[in-house]
């Protein structure tokens, strides 16, 4: 793309992401005088937004990027950059009838527009990508409301989309030569069916299952900052790469918490998700019969704080996949999370696999560390960094080794209304062996309504 186009491709994206900021403004869910406001206070040991979130979630067995989560977060901004009173009079009705529905029907829906550029340096192909994506999401209780047992039907529809630029952000490692993603789910895949499924507890939520379309990146091998609409872009900072986890399909896992402090969790997924094309994961689910399957034991200091304060090993393994052409594959995952001071959260990840599966890598190590400022609790300093061997079987030929390292900042402007700046240096592009060094700059905005 020529200097001009760049130019020009910055400057919509900057427009966009203004007026996103312009309409988003400030609203807090307010009930008999009351407002629904997360307190600073409302756990010493944890981050405020943390705290609410896992605790709210208890039935859950997703992580920070489920649906679920996704709306606690939503409800829990409480320290905003600014609040402009028009904007939030403009928005009153709307979510007033959202919290109407949510008293009366139990049904709680939400969703956003995230938009993403990023610019890479020294790149052979395109070294400029933008693309947007909007979702709509929700949860119905219909069964166990104001008990630990509650049964849920969750859904999220999407459509992901090219924004003014000749590739989707998901497509610019491979136009940079990087082995991996720079950006996961920013892709041109149009609408699609990413969750539609029951989600069911017993016994004071010992025990959970969700059944139907699943995204399994929601609960395998997941942490705090595993979420790729609010923390880290790189795929070697979010769900473990050395794993072969499938597209949304159909699928089911389930949950039990052994005890205090130890849970189990286990699970199977359609091999050939597609959510492009949903009810084909019937007929491959029951006819191809390929799946990806995995287990994971976990100990966390308690269930409420499963996703800051956690320890756990993944196992997996995926079935040969013979229209795809892709052998089978197995591997292992290590997680280490725990917040430090209430806002100081260090991580330490490692991931071995076979290289079967189509993945990226057959190792991986990543580290680094989230930091919720004292003055800002919306806001997320993320650091990390990785060093990857490329899969031999995925790429054919033995290639050199992969050091990543990221740097973003999550700033709360409104209620509604993210930005978040993003760097992402680069070391031995595996596939662009004339590059030392790779430089992709980003800018990520989010509006939730």
């Amino acid at each position: 793309m020529c200097f001009k186009q760049m130019k020009k491709c910055r400057k919509f994206l900057f427009c966009q992401c203004f007026l996103l900021f312009q309409l988003s403004g400030t609203y807090v869910y307010a009930r008999d005088g009351e407002a629904l406001l997360i307190s600073n206070d409302a756990n010493e040991e944890m981050a405020p937004a943390q705290t609410e979130i896992q605790a709210k979630t208890q039935a859950e067995l997703q992580g920070p990027s489920s649906v679920e989560s996704m709306l606690l977060q939503d409800q829990a901004i409480s320290e905003p950059a600014l609040a402009p009173r028009w904007a939030r009079e403009l928005t009153r009705p709307y979510f007033d009838f959202k919290q109407d529905l949510q008293d009366r029907h139990d049904l709680a829906i939400g969703g956003d527009y995230n938009l993403l550029y990023q610019h890479a340096d020294n790149s052979p192909g395109a070294n400029n990508a933008a693309g947007g994506v909007i979702r709509f999401f929700g949860a119905w209780t219909a069964t166990g409301k104001g008990t630990p047992d509650t049964g849920s039907l969750v859904f999220k529809v999407e459509n992901r989309h090219r924004f003014l630029s000749d590739i989707a952000p998901s497509s610019l490692a491979q136009e940079i030569g990087y082995s991996g993603l720079t950006a996961i789910t920013f892709s041109d895949a149009g609408s699609i069916l990413t969750n539609l499924y029951w989600r069911q507890s017993f016994r004071s939520n010992k025990f959970a299952f969700i059944a139907g379309v699943v995204d399994a990146t929601d609960y395998v091998a997941t942490y705090a900052l595993v979420n790729p609409w609010t923390d880290f872009s790189n795929y070697v900072f979010s769900t473990d790469p050395t794993i072969a986890v499938p597209n949304q399909g159909l699928g089911a896992a389930v949950r039990f918490i052994l005890s205090e402090n130890y849970y189990f969790t286990a699970g199977v997924a359609d091999a050939n998700g597609d959510p492009t094309d949903p009810m084909n994961s019937f007929d491959t689910f029951f006819g191809a019969r390929e799946y990806f399957k995995h287990i994971e034991l976990g100990w966390a200091r308690s269930w409420e704080k499963r996703f800051t304060d956690n320890i756990h090993l993944t196992a997996w393994h995926v079935d040969a996949r013979k229209d795809a052409g892709l052998s089978s594959g197995h591997g292992l995952a290590f997680s280490y999370s725990s917040l430090i001071n209430k806002y100081w959260l260090p991580f330490l990840r490692l991931g071995y696999s076979d290289g079967g599966g189509g993945v990226f890598y057959e190792r991986l190590l990543s580290t680094g560390f989230g930091y919720h400022p004292a003055s800002r609790s919306d806001d997320t300093l993320g650091i990390g960094l990785s060093w990857a061997r490329p899969s031999v079987e995925t790429y054919g030929t033995s290639l050199n080794d992969q050091y990543t390292a990221e740097l973003y900042y999550r700033y709360q402007l409104t209620q509604l209304f993210s930005i978040t700046p993003d760097i992402q240096y680069l070391v031995g592009p595996a596939l662009n062996p004339d590059e030392e060094n790779l430089l992709v700059v980003g800018l990520r905005g989010r509006l939730s309504f």
